[in-house]
């Protein structure tokens, strides 16, 4: 998906590869990919590659770079090294060899060194060992991609789904504008907001700033020229041509003042996304049409539903009141299905950070009509729709042009 997402921003020569897409193009694609890619983690500019047997081989190499062309000496700096099959014993050791080779490089060339800054460095380095070649890159993104810009720092919630793997969750279920959304575990809105985003325009970047604005070659003008391009394809966008019909819900009431507070940070219009609090166990469908629940429960504990219940609760919500929908669940859970009480017609397995996951994809078809799950338990019927915004109640060689990038 990534691949794809490239080519239509003009990439050429993407070639997928373990941990990501290498491409090829000019600076402009650069900070393109970097402003509308939804689903990268980061876009690195490849300046060296070479061979190597030990650290005192990546000392040369990282010594033999030109980054006086990229960097000054006065910025601070952060080195990461990633390797796979690679005979070196200590990762670390290599990390402090490609260090000391660039800083020794830039004292001798420019008079002073860089500080290292492991937190909010100026300027990122990425080296990738393979078994008998090391490649260096230059991060173009600074802070992850991911890190759209409009979450709060008061998000609540141990482990957020990440921007890009919401929009990626949205991709894999085949979600378009057209298809009403629903999330039930909404938390801080994650992945309302990026379908939303989606259905405006929105570019996800538009918000932050990057690690290329504090390289040595950054062009302001060209910069400013993409960003204005990217804001103006918002306002051209017609949202009468498809009206985005989504809704977002939580038992949690924190959580719904999270996602208004989000939604608005985003950019998104507050009447375009329905919200509500309210329990799993008591969803409706929002919308007249049947669509999509795309959604990412709680991990690591029993769900526990206002006034009891279970999955097995939530299931039959699912089977008599959502019928002709299309819920994707992802989650750590590899027994959901039967615990749901629903057969999976399609699993995707995702890693959410270092929790091994699934994306489980389930077609509901018609059950009985709405309530009767309730009246058959000898419960009240199910409150309304969510209505609109419903009161509240997370290395060696320089490369030749044009320039090899990789985005992960």
């Amino acid at each position: 998906m990534l691949a794809d997402e490239l080519r239509v921003l003009g990439a050429a020569a993407c070639d997928v590869v373990p941990g990501g897409v290498a491409f090829e193009g000019d600076l402009e694609l650069a900070y393109r990919a970097n402003l509308h890619s939804r689903l990268a983690s980061r876009v690195l500019l490849a300046i060296g590659a070479a061979r190597y047997r030990d650290t005192d081989a990546l000392y040369k190499i990282a010594a033999s770079i030109e980054w006086e062309r990229h960097f000054r000496a006065d910025q601070t700096l952060r080195v990461d090294v990633t390797a796979i099959r690679s005979p070196l014993r200590s990762i670390n050791f290599a990390t402090l060899r490609v260090k000391d080779g660039i800083v020794d490089r830039l004292r001798e060339r420019c008079g002073e060194r860089p500080s290292i800054d492991t937190r909010r460095p100026d300027v990122r380095v990425f080296v990738f060992l393979a078994e008998r070649e090391a490649t260096f890159y230059l991060d173009l993104s600074g802070e992850s991609l991911f890190k759209r810009g409009w979450r709060h720092a008061e998000d609540k919630g141990e482990a957020p789904l990440k921007e890009n793997l919401a929009a990626g969750l949205l991709m894999l279920a085949g979600w378009q504008p057209s298809t009403p959304l629903l999330d039930p575990f909404c938390g801080s809105g994650t992945i309302v907001i990026e379908a939303a985003q989606m259905a405006a325009g929105i570019a996800p970047g538009i918000s932050r700033t990057f690690g290329f604005q504090k390289l040595a070659g950054f062009d302001a003008a060209l910069w400013e020229q993409v960003r204005l391009a990217a804001i103006r394809a918002a306002q051209r966008h017609d949202p009468g041509r498809i009206a985005p019909r989504i809704a977002a819900s939580d038992h949690d009431p924190v959580a719904i003042r999270q996602i208004r507070r989000n939604l608005e940070r985003a950019g998104i219009a507050p009447d375009t996304v329905r919200i509500g609090e309210r329990d799993v166990g008591r969803s409706q469908p929002p919308f007249d049409a049947p669509g999509m629940i795309v959604t990412n429960p709680p991990y690591g504990e029993r769900l526990e539903l206002a006034g009891g219940g279970d999955w097995a609760a939530v299931g039959r919500r699912w089977r008599d009141t959502f019928g002709g929908w299309t819920v994707c669940v992802l989650t750590s859970d590899r027994d959901l299905p039967r615990r749901l009480g629903l057969r999976e017609s399609r699993k995707t397995p995702l890693f959410n950070g270092a929790l091994d996951c699934r994306l489980f994809r389930f077609d509901v078809h018609a059950g009985p009509k709405p309530g009767a799950a309730d009246r058959d338990a000898g419960q009240a019927a199910p409150a309304d729709p969510l209505p609109h915004d419903a009161p509240d109640a997370g290395d060696g060689v320089v490369a030749p042009a044009p320039p090899r990038a990789a985005a992960d």
